[in-house]
């Protein structure tokens, strides 16, 4: 099983990065394989509503985003890690997710998703809310934890020392693999949920 980490984080071996390295950890022991990506470092630009990939399957800027469509739909799961700026994940982050999510069109149902904010103090709770929208709207199971996947720390290496923090990273990590290998398992007893023909409508009509 394999899970993709996308960390928002511009700052390399940051807080951000303590708070994944501690789940990567309890996934090996699970026997799941992770790849981490520095997307905070990249430069990626936000859609623009051109509507090609409704034809293509990809996205018309043919950069990291069209990879990790790819990357995506070979794991079981996907962990979302950002830094707080002014109560929000990370804008590069988002900037990639509002792509990677509208325009690769594999279905994505049961593949677990989870979401971890990291914060100096505050803005952790809207910021963790935000990132598990691009789950819910796509089939995708949130795993979830013993409290809000939350890690605090101001300087660099500080959220060393939130204990609570990484400990609720290692229980989600357990838990999200718990969660891929049931859904593995139903999968195969049962297959997937049945899907109904969409029904789009407006509110302006």
């Amino acid at each position: 099983m394999k899970v993709l980490v996308l960390n928002g984080s511009p700052r390399i071996n940051g807080n951000t990065s303590i708070a994944i390295a501690e789940m990567e950890q309890i996934f090996k022991e699970e026997g799941i394989e992770t790849e981490t990506v520095q997307l905070g470092v990249m430069d990626i630009r936000g859609c623009i509503a051109c509507g090609s990939c409704k034809s293509t399957g990809k996205c018309a800027f043919d950069d990291i985003v069209n990879q990790l469509a790819e990357k995506l739909k070979k794991a079981d799961g996907l962990v979302l890690a950002s830094p707080v700026y002014y109560a929000s994940a990370n804008a590069t982050l988002i900037a990639c997710l509002d792509r990677l999510f509208y325009s690769s069109h594999f279905d994505k149902t049961m593949k677990v998703g989870a979401s971890i904010a990291v914060a100096r103090r505050g803005g952790c709770s809207s910021t963790f809310d935000e990132l598990n929208k691009y789950f819910t709207i796509c089939g995708m199971p949130v795993a979830s934890s013993q409290y809000w996947n939350s890690v605090h720390g101001a300087g660099k290496g500080d959220a060393a020392k939130d204990v609570e923090g990484l400990q609720t990273m290692r229980v989600l990590a357990r838990n999200m693999a718990f969660l891929m290998k049931s859904i593995a398992l139903g999968k195969e007893k049962y297959g997937l949920p049945v899907k109904e023909e969409l029904q789009h409508t407006n509110f302006i009509r």
